[in-house]
């Protein structure tokens, strides 16, 4: 038997930019039993699928040039306090490692300023330069070794990265330096100029801006850190009629657990035993508690605020809601929107071209350019390839998407990908299903209108007992109907839901039939005056449904269901953002008609069948409509899946959640209006990011190569080009955090 597909998250030691990304990729999706790997530049970790095992991943890492090590999933922290710990210690390596390569690159930097050239003209000066050119030596040992490290395994493997430019850039200025120092003679009076200085110099800021940079990110997965954070470390669990307190990951199926007021629920599960109100607001943004009773459903990492209840756990460990809802968020974060995917593309072909523009500079300022022209053409090859690094332009994309997933997470809008992400600032269509979307999907009888019956208890009796073989809300309600008024369910036999009509099945020798009218007529059952009678029903917004007994109408039952308080609202909010509304359900024209008119929409369509929700989406989409669709029951999957973006209710079903991008997990449509609002906050972020780091890139090669000169007589320093570089990816990263400081507007 094979091995069971699974994800893995691995941590990548060694990459130093985007054009890192694309061949950590191409290396992992190449080896066997990886079906995806989708790397996280700004939290250099990479998530893969599929059956290979660990130690063959980090060994293709390796072959790759690169470090890698699992992140272990320890239960409550998600591995993260080994990362963060991992990052501290690194962090505090790159301080260290630029006080060493700025200790000795600030005052050769104040001495060129203030005494003059840096040249070698005597003995003197070259006994002078030998030992500073030695001590430079060591700052690349020491603060700059990782950085030729890369080089060398990217030489290895026929590639370039950042590090290949750095090490290029700082390597060069050192060797010609100490060529300076040792064969003076050989140069031009002119060209006899060090650049030391320029080698610990750039080495410590960029060190430094790495550093920076490591803090900040930091704080991007500041949502996933808060999430874990609702996980409880221990639970009180009855075992052999004692209280025994227990680490989170001792608890099993089935075991009994206490939660007294102030307490968080451990795992989920079903309360047996008490009563209390809960704080959902950690998981759904609905700040109200909810109260719970016996038979209700209980998540990890809500908060008690009241009564003792006993519950029994349904679901431990990784299954647990909240394990799920951080197994979702942090998949999205590593997943990549189109824009980003453009942007690696960009970045694997810009080390090579760099390279080739350096060495065109070079050449250039050697043939064309007044003395010492081999200093200027060091000069300027060497700051070509540090202004050039891509850094910021490889964390331009996944910075903004760990911060917007987070945001949106933090509001209870979860987001599977960053496809979905970056589609759902586009969407110009909502579609929104009736029955528990912009209705409370807790209906409830309001009318049993007779036909060929004397008396309404045996006929909710045999209606209630049809619909108890249904999960369908309308079913529920009658069910729930007759068992209010204690009457007893009988048995059926050769239950039948016919989609988009109805159900059939036989009781104590009778043939029931309880659906629409389209469910009367292909079995002939005539409903005559009585389709006026229910077409008044639906005009109040109400579901009016025909109930036959052996071939003949009986009743009509009426069931309503509520607008949610906030629908209208929300749906008012879309509207005003300029999105198109559109309500489709498998309800009557006059009840979608009635409960369209309550909620503000003017486009609906009704006596929809599930399979036409998805037509319904289709023809939206060659419309030219890029099209939201939300629903929360099995028969608006399809829809779902068809839709640019399916927005899943998070109280709906399993399989509308798995079928949907972005689940909702509280009930309201505001989470619609957030998510959009989220979406594109985060697109406009990721552009201005990468607007920001290709520009710089782009705008100063030139510079680098000398282009104020000609005019100015300035050539651009390979410190300012480091200082630059350095500081560029901190800009993006800063930009990208400004996201967490948003916020959608008041409901």
């Amino acid at each position: 038997m094979g091995k069971t597909a699974s994800e893995q998250q691995l941590i990548i030691e060694g990459a130093g930019c985007a054009s890192c990304v694309g061949k950590i990729e191409t290396t992992l999706k190449n080896t066997h039993g990886v079906d995806r790997a989708e790397m996280n530049f700004a939290d250099r970790t990479v998530l893969v699928s599929g059956t290979a095992e660990t130690e063959a991943l980090i060994t293709a890492v390796e072959s790759a040039g690169y470090n890698a090590k699992a992140l272990n999933d320890s239960h409550g922290s998600d591995g993260l306090d080994e990362k963060d710990a991992a990052d501290w210690a690194y962090y505090k390596k790159l301080i260290r490692d630029t006080v060493i390569a700025l200790s000795l690159g600030i005052p050769l930097m104040i001495y060129s300023v203030l005494i003059g050239e840096m040249t070698v003209e005597t003995t003197t000066q070259r006994i002078v330069w030998l030992l500073v050119g030695l001590l430079t030596l060591g700052v690349m040992y020491f603060s700059g070794r990782h950085f030729f490290v890369g080089a060398w395994n990217s030489l290895k493997n026929h590639s370039a990265n950042m590090d290949t430019l750095i090490a290029l850039g700082t390597g060069t200025a050192w060797v010609y330096s100490m060529l300076v120092v040792f064969i003076p003679d050989v140069f031009p009076l002119m060209a006899r100029h060090v650049y030391f200085e320029a080698t610990a110099m750039i080495i410590g800021l960029i060190d430094l801006g790495l550093a920076l940079e490591l803090k900040a990110r930091g704080k991007t997965s500041e949502a996933i850190k808060r999430l874990i954070g609702l996980q409880a470390k221990t639970a009180t669990v009855i075992r052999d009629n004692k209280e025994v307190h227990i680490a989170i990951d001792q608890v099993l199926l089935n075991d009994v657990i206490k939660v007294r007021p102030g307490d968080k629920v451990p795992v989920d599960g079903v309360v047996i035993e008490g009563h209390t109100s809960i704080d959902e607001s950690m998981l759904t943004g609905e700040p109200m508690p909810v109260g719970k009773a016996q038979d209700d459903e209980v998540v990890a990492g809500t908060l008690n605020k009241s009564g003792m209840i006993l519950f029994k756990a349904t679901r431990v460990g990784k299954d647990t809601a909240l394990a799920q809802i951080i197994s979702m968020v942090k998949r999205a974060q590593n997943s990549k929107p189109p824009i980003g995917r453009l942007a690696d593309v960009i970045s694997s072909y810009f080390v090579p071209v760099v390279m080739i523009i350096s060495v065109l500079s070079a050449l250039a300022w050697l043939n064309f350019g007044p003395e010492p022209a081999l200093a200027f053409a060091i000069v300027s090859a060497t700051t070509v390839l540090i202004i050039a690094c891509p850094c910021a332009l490889g964390l331009a994309t996944p910075m903004s998407v760990m911060v917007g997933v987070g945001k949106a997470a933090e509001a209870g809008v979860l987001i599977r990908n960053g496809e979905a992400l970056q589609t759902a600032s586009k969407i110009t269509a909502m579609v929104l299903d009736k029955t528990g979307t912009i209705t409370e999907g807790t209906p409830k009888v309001t009318d049993i209108i007779l036909a060929n019956a004397s008396d309404e208890k045996p006929v909710l009796q045999l209606a209630a007992s049809l619909e108890s073989g249904s999960e369908h809300p309308l079913a529920m309600a009658i069910v729930e109907s007759a068992l209010d008024q204690d009457v007893e369910l009988l048995k059926i036999e050769g239950f039948n839901a016919i989609t988009g009509m109805g159900v059939e099945a036989s009781c104590e020798g009778k043939a029931l039939l309880f659906g629409n009218s389209k469910l009367m007529a292909k079995n002939e059952v005539g409903i005559g005056e009585y389709a006026e009678k229910a077409q008044t029903l639906a005009k109040e917004a109400k579901t009016p449904m025909y109930f036959a007994v052996d071939g003949q109408l009986t009743a009509i039952i009426a069931v309503a269901d509520p607008i949610k308080s906030d629908s209208v609202s929300a749906i008012k909010r879309l509207q005003a953002n300029g999105t198109r509304v559109i309500m489709l359900t498998g309800d009557n024209k006059e009840t979608a008609a009635a409960v369209a008119n309550k909620a503000g929409i003017s486009e609906f369509f009704a006596d929809v069948l599930p399979e036409e929700k998805a037509n319904k989406v289709q023809e939206l989409q060659e419309q030219g409509e890029e099209v939201g669709m939300t629903g929360d029951g099995i028969n608006d999957a399809p829809a779902l899946a068809l839709a640019d973006v399916g927005f899943a209710i998070g109280t709906g079903t399993d399989v509308a959640i798995e079928s949907a991008d972005i689940t909702l997990m509280r009930g309201s449509l505001h989470g619609l209006a957030d998510a959009i609002a989220v979406s594109k906050a985060t697109l406009r972020n990721i552009k201005q990011n990468l607007f920001g780091a290709f520009v710089y890139n782009v705008a100063g090669i030139p510079f680098a190569a000398g282009a104020l000169y000609p005019f100015f007589g300035v050539l651009l320093s390979p410190v300012i080009a480091g200082a630059a570089m350095a500081f560029s990816s901190l800009t993006v990263v800063s930009n990208a955090n400004r996201l967490r400081l948003f916020k959608a507007k008041d409901h």
